[in-house]
């Protein structure tokens, strides 16, 4: 399942997370210059997936990832 969501322009946002603490879907889709509808899309999907997390303020790719 993972390989299905993990898409290349989903790698992309992804890749725009990392280190960038928390960020709201409209900032993470100025980061990597897409439509914020897209990527709200983007972002559920990864949500689902567990592999992005909801936080109070935005969305946050959780530290755990970044160690693996």
């Amino acid at each position: 399942m993972l390989w299905k969501v993990l898409t290349a322009k989903r790698r992309t946002l992804l890749q725009a997370l990392v280190g960038g603490g928390m960020a709201s879907i409209r900032e993470a889709a100025q980061r990597v210059g897409r439509d914020v509808k897209v990527v709200h899309g983007d972002v559920t999907a990864l949500m689902d997936a567990g592999v992005l997390e909801r936080a109070e303020s935005g969305i946050v790719f959780p530290t755990m990832w970044i160690s693996c």
